[in-house]
């Protein structure tokens, strides 16, 4: 590996999943409860820092196993979320990614002090700018099912299952 120096400060790099899950019934968002400071206590979205050697979508993944038990192929780029102030430690950009999955059980690791299936309806406060992150996932989710566009609106779930979650969207 190469060493890296810079002249000028640089912000560290993390990523975030939202991860909705139909029940069968509702539409849920998995968070884990923080075991660390900033924050501590306070739910989030599944993530971390990015490691030196790894691409963001692997950083996604590999942060939403550490700390979920929940093993996921695919995701979609959400955006990358750029307030300076969003992180009390310091400069941190935060690439966020989505996905639809059937919710299954999940087990909390790493610096994760829980995990846990929300349904939309019932969402805590969030910890960081996650509220936001949050709204455009829910966005663009409803925007790729209205479409049925992306890889994970696929042959998972039943045309009925994808009104339903649709609808959910909308109404939450």
């Amino acid at each position: 590996m190469s060493e890296y120096t810079y002249k000028h400060p640089h912000p560290a790099i993390t990523t975030d999943c939202v991860v909705f899950g139909y029940d069968g019934v509702k539409l849920n968002v998995l968070l884990i409860e923080r075991g660390g400071e900033p924050f501590k206590g306070a739910w989030a979205f599944p993530g971390g820092f990015l490691n030196i050697d790894e691409d963001a979508p692997d950083g996604a993944r590999r942060e939403l196993a550490e700390e979920t038990g929940l093993h996921i192929e695919h995701i979609e780029q959400l955006g990358a979320f750029t307030a300076p102030h969003r992180d009390p430690r310091e400069r941190v950009i935060s690439i966020a990614y989505f996905t639809l999955v059937r919710t299954s059980d999940v087990q909390a690791g790493d610096d994760a002090a829980s995990a846990q299936w929300f349904p939309l309806n019932k969402l805590p406060d969030l910890a960081f700018d996650h509220k936001l992150i949050y709204e455009k996932a829910l966005e663009r989710l409803s925007h790729f099912i209205k479409l049925r566009t992306g890889e994970f609106v696929s042959a998972d779930f039943s045309y009925e299952e994808m009104d339903a979650i649709y609808y959910a969207t909308l109404t939450r």
